[in-house]
């Protein structure tokens, strides 16, 4: 057009090429266009202010917008539309509702079209009284209303009445469309309502949806993951013909939070073979596995992997590497990642925050903290968060008070339960019982049943019966079904010899039908990960694992070990609690380690459970007498293992 002269004073095909440019997204070339055209109809004005709209420019929208009215062109029902989608992406609530003024003063309320625009835009800010009153206004009413009806009331937690809409909806005769279904899905996920989904899912393949729109089947998938019914979501993945990577992500994240991390690994592996294109949530996700299991040469694979296909500078990914080295026991490499990384969020000092904390290296925690001050990053929740833990790990009691007293006149956060719940962590592993417990009792907030659990875990550390049985009490009130409280006042009761209290709670636990989780470790061999039960007698190498643990426990006494069998919480023989001891699943995967790794490399366990006290004098002496480093992580923490001490200085 430009080389044959077409365009020239041709207003019409200049308004169309502008247009033509804005529905692409090509809003460089279009308003260099507009710019020219001098007598600009209605058209092109929202044609412009649509592109914007939709392409994530929005304050762009809003001005041009305000250009068009003082130009003195009139908005029609095509115009305002887009400009209360770019006020609700903006989250511009005073904007939107003089915008809407402006919707009424035009007559333009009645068109569904605009109203469906106000439902979406108010259900953006949050405001579903302003949602609600705008509905029962509208005249007339399309599938779309009710829809974003239903998505609005699911975004802003309420999924109970989205439900209730959609019973409205099917008293007006209206049937539901995919859109449909997918609003009422998330309100499944956030109920963890497994009927309601099966419900839906039972009307999808009566109507054979899944075919028509695939997303269906993904959320399927994530509502099944997220009721943890594994077994479903396998088998509609199975059923898709054409898997995404949402699909493929869904499944991977779903296994990871049902404590299935081995499965979500060997899902990401499936992937890579079958040339699945990988995304950020992948790489968050698998590495989230890796450290659940501390699968560290896994988690160097997945770097090595992320290196080569360009996600390097992805800050999300980086924090994710970080969190990963730092809980696969590799500080070095964690802080290798950070360091490198070219643009550090919150998130990522966040992370290495809790890693040395984690570590129990409290000082190097606040270390970082005060280095990110010092470039002019200003704390949040979550970093608060990571310091208070660090400090409690390391008892740094005094630097742990004066960050939590200080935190709304310092940093201008108003303190939450989680700091409330790591101040009292941070006294009680101290021993400071009594000043918990005050604290706790003069809370504005009320305290929660993990405030009052922390207590508990602190009063058998320091073997507080009174205050342990007060603190019990108020725990299985508010969490009846929390089998951990039982599990801690029976082990506190079995180290005081009170038996008879002992079968007591066992017996509460009994009849309420709890089970105490079993305890496993694992282990990372050749990036195959090993699992181990206590007396476990499962394993293919068990004869030649329970071998070393015979010749260990024999050169360990001959160097003066003597067991601690206050850690068997069983009214039995001394000699049966030392057998018992060493069926510890810590200790058959140190051994399996022992025999499988050659002098000098380091061996890394993960426990489910608390490193109990006589592992923990083992792991020390074993790491002496076999010259090995030993990282253990327990539910709590790292235990670094080296020339027979303990990097946690025996303070966990």
């Amino acid at each position: 057009m430009i080389s044959s002269n077409t365009l020239q004073s041709n207003t019409y095909l200049y308004t169309k090429l502008a247009a033509f440019y804005a529905n692409c997204g090509r809003l460089g070339e279009a308003r260099v266009i507009f710019d020219r055209i001098v007598l600009k109809n209605v058209f092109l004005w929202n044609s412009m202010i649509r592109g914007y709209a939709c392409n994530g420019q929005c304050m762009k929208s809003i001005v041009l917008y305000r250009e068009m009215m003082s130009f003195g062109q009139k908005p029609d029902n095509f115009t305002y539309p887009f400009v209360l989608k770019a006020c609700g992406d903006l989250g511009v609530v005073e904007i939107g509702r003089r915008v809407h003024c402006e919707v009424v003063v035009c007559g333009f309320e009645t068109d569904v079209y605009v109203g469906n625009c106000l439902l979406a835009m108010y259900s953006k800010f949050g405001e579903m009284d302003m949602v609600k009153m705008v509905f029962d206004r509208m005249p007339d009413r399309d599938l779309t209303s009710w829809n974003t009806m239903i998505s609005g009331y699911v975004r802003n937690g309420e999924p109970k009445e989205a439900f209730l809409v959609f019973q409205m909806m099917g008293r007006t005769g209206l049937v539901a469309d995919c859109a449909t279904l997918l609003g009422l899905l998330s309100a499944c996920v956030d109920m963890s309502s497994l009927k309601l989904g099966k419900a839906i899912h039972a009307y999808v393949v009566r109507n054979d949806l899944a075919r028509v729109n695939g997303f269906l089947i993904n959320s399927l998938i994530e509502l099944y993951c997220s009721c943890n019914f594994m077994v479903a979501a396998r088998q509609c993945f199975k059923e898709v013909t054409w898997k995404d990577t949402v699909s493929w992500n869904s499944l991977v994240s779903g296994y990871l939070k049902n404590a299935d991390a081995l499965e979500s690994l060997r899902l990401f592996c499936q992937m890579v073979l079958e040339g699945v294109n990988l995304d950020q949530v992948t790489l968050v996700s698998v590495l989230g596995a890796c450290y659940k299991i501390t699968a560290l040469q896994f988690s160097m694979s997945v770097h090595s992997y992320i290196i080569k296909q360009g996600f390097r500078s992805h800050s999300m990914v980086g924090t994710a590497l970080i969190d990963s080295y730092s809980k696969c026991g590799d500080l070095a490499c964690s802080r290798h990642v950070f360091d490198e990384m070219a643009e550090k969020t919150l998130v990522s000092w966040s992370a290495m925050v809790s890693g040395y904390g984690l570590h129990g290296m409290g000082r190097e925690a606040l270390s970082i903290f005060h280095d990110m001050m010092g470039i002019g990053i200003t704390p949040d929740e979550g970093v608060l968060t990571s310091v208070l833990t660090a400090c409690s790990h390391a008892g740094l009691v005094n630097e742990g008070k004066e960050i939590f007293h200080c935190m709304e006149k310092k940093y201008n956060v108003q303190p939450r339960l989680a700091h409330f719940s790591c101040l009292i962590d941070l006294l009680g592993r101290a021993g400071y019982l009594d000043e918990a417990y005050e604290f706790i009792k003069a809370m504005e907030i009320k305290p929660t049943s993990d405030m009052w659990a922390s207590l508990l875990s602190a009063c058998r550390l320091h073997k507080n019966v009174e205050l342990a049985e007060l603190a019990a009490q108020i725990v299985f009130e508010m969490n009846p079904k929390g089998v951990g409280s039982y599990v801690c006042l029976s082990n506190l009761y079995a180290s005081e010899n009170r038996w008879d209290d002992v079968e007591k709670v066992r017996a509460l636990v009994r009849r309420k039908g709890l089970r105490k989780p079993p305890g496993f470790s694992f282990t990372e061999l050749d990036k195959v990960v090993h699992r181990f039960l206590v007396g476990d007698k499962s394993h293919e190498q068990k004869d030649a694992i329970y071998d070393k643990l015979n010749e260990l426990s024999q050169r360990l006494k001959e160097v003066g070990y003597k067991p601690d069998t206050s850690s068997v919480f069983y009214d039995v023989e001394e000699e049966v609690k030392e057998k018992m001891l060493w069926d510890h699943s810590e200790r058959l995967a140190i051994a399996f380690a022992l025999i499988n790794t050659g002098p000098g490399a380091v061996i890394r366990i993960t426990k489910n459970l608390r490193i109990c006290a006589d592992c923990h004098t083992v792991s020390k002496l074993i790491s002496k007498l076999m010259c090995r480093e030993i990282v253990m992580r327990d539910i709590r923490r790292f235990h670094h293992f080296k020339d027979g001490l303990c990097s946690c200085g025996d303070y966990w």
